[in-house]
């Protein structure tokens, strides 16, 4: 039997405790992924850092809660037909198969609003615009916006957003946002913040690729931008930078090089007119 002196002991303790506080100090240092539910997180403060790290159930809910947020909010109102409703939606889930987030429970809403723009929140929440639905000339173009929009979630752009309004706003402490902030900088995030040059370009890369998969042509995505930029004006959703021409460009050489066999589905103008008869 090993003797311990009172010596011993107290550097033992004392090794105990510096090993105790340096694990706590680095657990507190580290962001870590959160596996709480998102209704713990968000009523009991989410730290700010946590916010790239959560599940995709955790971000569907959020989603969830920033859409609802969005449709209250009285800042537009969904379109109220059926026909044309299920038919940009049916475009939609076409498309997520072949996306890069497949597994996420997409809703495609369309927006009454005369002006051409597109826009996504997290969890898989697209919405598009009566305007641009009528600018668009057939399926295929219809189909490249969504497939942009869905690019945005896939690179979780509004997560990272939201992750920079909350650090910019000075919310980086140990108690993090609560609910109502945390959704109302999501709602910010969706209708007010432009996406950096990197995000755009990673969106058009996503939904590029993910037209071509889903067999549409993606010529179409160089069309339908390119019929935008002629009128002038660019809309919302291309006026933010990169420059709208220097997508363009980009995407011709996109579609120069692809090394997918061209499709032709989705061109058809007369069959894309009578889809969306009610809103001409």
């Amino acid at each position: 039997m090993r003797f311990i002196t009172p010596g011993k002991i107290y550097r033992r303790f004392l090794y105990g405790l510096m090993a105790f506080v340096m694990t706590i100090g680095i657990g507190m240092a580290t962001p870590q992924p959160s596996h709480a539910g998102i209704f713990d997180l968000i009523f009991n403060g989410i730290r700010v850092y946590q916010l790239s790290n959560i599940s995709d159930r955790q971000e569907v809910q959020l989603g969830g809660q920033i859409n609802q947020q969005l449709l209250n909010s009285g800042e537009f109102r969904l379109y109220n037909n059926d026909a044309v409703t299920s038919y940009v939606n049916s475009v939609g889930q076409r498309l997520v198969p072949a996306s890069d987030r497949p597994n996420l429970p997409y809703r495609f809403q369309v927006v009454n609003d005369d002006a051409v723009n597109a826009f996504a929140t997290m969890g898989g929440y697209v919405y598009v615009t009566t305007g641009l639905i009528q600018a668009a000339s057939d399926e295929a173009e219809l189909a490249s916006v969504l497939g942009h929009e869905i690019g945005h979630i896939a690179g979780k752009h509004a997560l990272k957003q939201m992750r920079q309004v909350a650090i910019a706003q000075g919310i980086t402490g140990a108690l993090g946002v609560n609910r109502d902030r945390l959704v109302n900088i999501g709602v910010q995030v969706a209708l007010q913040l432009p996406a950096s040059r990197e995000d755009e370009y990673e969106a058009d890369q996503h939904g590029f690729e993910t037209l071509g998969r889903a067999g549409y042509a993606q010529s179409a995505m160089v069309s339908f931008m390119q019929k935008l930029v002629r009128r002038g004006s660019p809309p919302e959703f291309l006026s933010t930078h990169p420059n709208a021409q220097n997508r363009v460009e980009r995407l011709q050489t996109m579609l120069n090089e692809s090394a997918i066999a061209e499709a032709d589905d989705g061109l058809s103008e007369s069959a894309y007119t009578a889809n969306i008869q009610p809103l001409l």
